[in-house]
């Protein structure tokens, strides 16, 4: 494995061809489940349809409503120093907040049982764009835990 200058190229994506944007796009390509891309693009479509006819909003301000909402602005990383593990508070940045709050909309509403998925989907998305639901838990979860253990920040290098 070449260490160094080394640069990973990132991929290209193109944007989805109904609302014209990559972020919406990359959400597709979290829910795809099996590579079923083409299901994975009918499911989050129809989960921005009923999420509409909820609240009458437009479906992409929801939907960008809830990702920035849903967004860490801080995480834990375990880091090994002389032989114990250390929960280290780190800040989070640009993609990876993005990555993280696309990733626990997509869990929270995989894990609800009963409706199908777009229902799930569109629930979550209503609930993350009114500061509500399983994936707002799970981002403050991660904060009270960065919280808990700020006194080893002065390990994060």
């Amino acid at each position: 494995m070449p260490r160094g200058n080394h640069k990973v190229r990132k991929q290209v994506i193109q944007p989805d061809p109904r609302f014209n944007s990559i972020v919406l796009e990359k959400f597709i390509n979290h829910a795809m489940y099996c590579g079923e891309k083409t299901v994975a693009r009918l499911v989050v479509y129809k989960a921005l349809d009923i999420a509409e006819q909820k609240t009458g909003k437009q479906p992409m301000q929801l939907f960008s409503q809830a990702l920035k909402n849903v967004s860490p602005a801080i995480e834990v990383k375990t880091k090994r120093v002389g032989g114990a593990n250390y929960q280290v508070p780190v800040q989070v940045v640009g993609e990876r907040k993005r990555f993280l709050a696309m990733k626990w909309m997509i869990q929270a509403a995989r894990t609800k049982k009963g409706k199908p998925m777009a229902d799930r989907l569109a629930e979550e998305i209503i609930a993350a764009s009114n500061n509500e639901g399983e994936a707002i838990k799970i981002k403050e979860t991660t904060v009270k835990q960065a919280e808990a253990n700020r006194a080893f920040a002065y390990l994060a290098w």
